[in-house]
């Protein structure tokens, strides 16, 4: 699933490409693109018809459009949702699930989708202008809501691996596992250190990191390991050049030489280096995957 800079790259391109416009038409292919929509898909195309997108904005990984009566339009990508700037005479795409068509006559919003794993949904605004559906969603690290001291307290409250209350979306938002694991890294902190028995300067520290690395990535277009993320043109991001764990394993540590070892983590892996990042002791055995495992 794209994380937050893949997501911020896909909102600049939709600020840049769609806001201001407005909606005159809405075609939907079959019926998993609406499926979030409970109302179904002739409501969403009635209530989205002849509507202006006044922003195009972003919490975490959560994308949406605002409109009028303040109304937003969820854009769920999923694993693999493409949003893409396309003129009205382009080839349809293999996978095109929804077609947005504007008033200016000028080029399309396409939502493609490989795997059909996302989809739209509309739904009403609160009065901090985030969608009533992930209100419970906290503010990223990139947001000027975010409250890094209060974060740090609520990290530090949890007996809980630091990977996991980072990749928590309640406590905050955006962190995914390719950038929990670059956060680490720079870090030298192991993802199964209990948060409870780090301190303070050390989690902020590690919050902090987690922020400069998306940045970085949001410079160089976030992050591709397929050709399944894309910008609104097409194009792919390539921090994963830039990776310094994530992805990693057996590739010398940039900063020790040692190599980088891949473990299981939630049903999916963790890169660390096993000199600068040592296992907590409390965590009994090893658990390093096999190079035939899954990412």
């Amino acid at each position: 699933m794209p994380e937050l800079p893949e997501v911020e790259v896909v909102r600049r391109g939709l600020a840049e490409n769609v806001v201001g416009r407005t909606l005159t038409d809405v075609e939907l292919r079959g019926h998993r693109v609406s499926r979030r929509h409970v109302l179904g898909p002739q409501h969403l195309r009635e209530r989205l018809a002849g509507r202006r997108v006044s922003a195009a904005r972003r919490r975490g990984k959560y994308l949406w459009l605002d409109l009028e009566d303040s109304v937003g339009l969820i854009l769920h990508l999923g694993m693999s949702g493409q949003l893409l700037i396309e003129p009205a005479a382009a080839p349809d795409e293999k996978h095109l699930h929804a077609r947005f068509r504007f008033a200016d006559g000028g080029p399309e919003l396409r939502f493609v989708d490989q795997r059909t794993f996302g989809g739209l949904a509309l739904g009403d605004l609160d009065a901090r202008g985030v969608p009533t559906t992930i209100a419970h969603i906290a503010p990223d690290l990139l947001e000027p809501e975010f409250d890094r001291d209060a974060v740090v307290r609520r990290v530090t409250s949890k007996h809980s691996a630091i990977k996991r209350v980072l990749l928590d979306q309640s406590v905050v938002s955006g962190i995914g596992n390719i950038y929990a694991d670059e956060a680490l890294w720079r870090s030298r902190v192991h993802g199964e250190r209990l948060a409870s028995r780090l301190s303070r300067p050390r989690v902020a520290a590690i919050l902090d990191h987690a922020a400069d690395v998306m940045r970085e990535a949001l410079d160089q277009g976030g992050t591709s390991f397929d050709a399944l993320y894309v910008n609104v043109n097409g194009a792919s991001g390539y921090f994963d050049r830039s990776l310094a764990a994530y992805g990693q394993e057996g590739r010398p540590c940039p900063r020790c030489g040692t190599p980088i070892r891949r473990e299981r983590f939630m049903n999916r892996s963790s890169f660390s280096c096993p000199r600068c990042q040592p296992r907590p002791r409390a965590v009994a055995g090893p658990r390093v995957l096999p190079s035939s495992a899954r990412r």
